[in-house]
């Protein structure tokens, strides 16, 4: 048993129902609610752990920060029998949040169907063990149950990432399993049917539209919520200070954690950046073709916390942080380096001796 803790350990991204198994366990011990079918804990034991509070002595910290009447929707959505779609910009936390909900609710975030242009109905439904089915025809033993198969079964959540990259017959797959709640197996004359407790969590982006539109008929399945980017910087800054925090803890980066000036640098110029207008109002600035999300900042700061912990004094620097902008923003690198110099030059030259390092060293990685 030890060497198994130790295995799941040392694993570089332990999923969050391992992440966080002391407090999931002391919300469940300390849970008075009413649970429902299926559910480890009660609605409200699962809003305590993905907003934040305390279970007995047990301080339960949040995992997301936002509106919280939006998780109180989701984990409404999730007690009935509706599935649940989270849609918003990427980098506004929905497989965070869908893990998390997942985690709290049934204790295994694991059962996933990754949506890309590649995800064919299989994955959806169910295929087959190929040998055994070439040597002894259809059987069970050769039946391959695909992750919403067997959420089904035993009355779980299944998690369907980025769900409009996929082709449209692929979505429509789901369309029967959500109103019926079984799946078919021809092949084998019978019927997997959806025990109490399974729903489906959808991720989609809105940058994705126009890609694979979800038919009006699958988006009557779900209960759709969209989450939109941190509206004012505290919030960002808070969802930026607090998940560095996390991921440098889990890699044991030997770097100290930014700055609140390196946090609040790093959230100004990407606000600034996404919506096309300095903080002040006064000035326009041209947005880069990439995501300049939350989650990009999130990372830009960890690669550059690698940077100074690798090749530096473990104090994170003005070149530090210029590096990691630098790869950040320009990602067409004809159109976003010429957008990039522009801010650089009208905006960040301007704002004086607190930013002059950080301007000096992002202007030299830029030439």
């Amino acid at each position: 048993m030890a060497a198994k803790e130790e295995q799941l350990q040392d694993l570089m991204r332990q999923p969050a129902e391992l992440l966080y198994q002391d407090e999931l366990e002391a919300l469940r011990k300390a849970d008075k609610g009413k649970i429902p079918a299926g559910w480890q804990m009660s609605p409200q034991a699962v809003l305590t752990f993905i907003t934040g509070g305390k279970a007995g002595k047990t301080v339960i910290t949040p995992k997301y920060i936002g509106n919280k009447r939006l998780v109180e929707m989701a984990i409404a959505t999730l007690v009935t029998d509706r599935a649940l779609l989270l849609i918003g910009e990427p980098g506004t936390a929905k497989s965070w949040l869908s893990e998390n909900l997942t985690a709290a609710i049934y204790g295994n975030s694991g059962l996933v169907v990754q949506g890309t242009a590649g995800t064919s109905e299989e994955h959806v439904r169910y295929s087959w063990n190929y040998a055994m089915l070439l040597a002894n025809g259809p059987t069970p033993e050769a039946l391959v149950r695909s992750p919403i198969m067997r959420a089904m079964e035993a009355g779980g959540i299944a998690r369907f990432e980025e769900i409009s990259r996929c082709a449209s017959e692929v979505q429509d797959a789901l369309i029967s399993i959500l109103s019926e709640k079984t799946i078919s197996v021809p092949e084998l004359g019978k019927e997997s049917s959806a025990r109490k407790g399974f729903s489906i969590i959808a991720t989609a982006n809105t940058r994705d539209r126009g890609v694979n539109e979800m038919s009006a008929a699958l988006k009557r399945r779900f209960n759709i919520i969209v989450l939109s980017t941190p509206s004012d910087m505290e919030t960002e800054v808070e969802i930026v200070k607090k998940r560095v925090r996390e991921i440098a803890s889990s890699y044991d980066l030997q770097a100290a954690v930014p700055t609140d000036e390196a946090l609040l640098k790093v959230v100004t110029i990407f606000r600034e950046l996404r919506s096309g207008m300095t903080l002040d109002k006064k000035e326009k600035v041209k947005s880069p073709a990439g995501v300049i999300s939350t989650a990009e900042a999130i990372s830009l700061l960890t690669n550059s916390m690698a940077l100074a912990a690798s090749f530096g004094s473990g104090e994170l620097t003005d070149e530090d942080l210029a590096a990691g902008l630098q790869g950040a923003i320009v990602k067409d690198d004809v159109k976003d380096k010429l957008i990039w110099k522009e801010y650089l030059d009208n905006v960040m030259k301007k704002r004086g001796a607190e930013w002059r390092g950080l301007y000096t060293a992002c202007r030299e990685m830029n030439e």
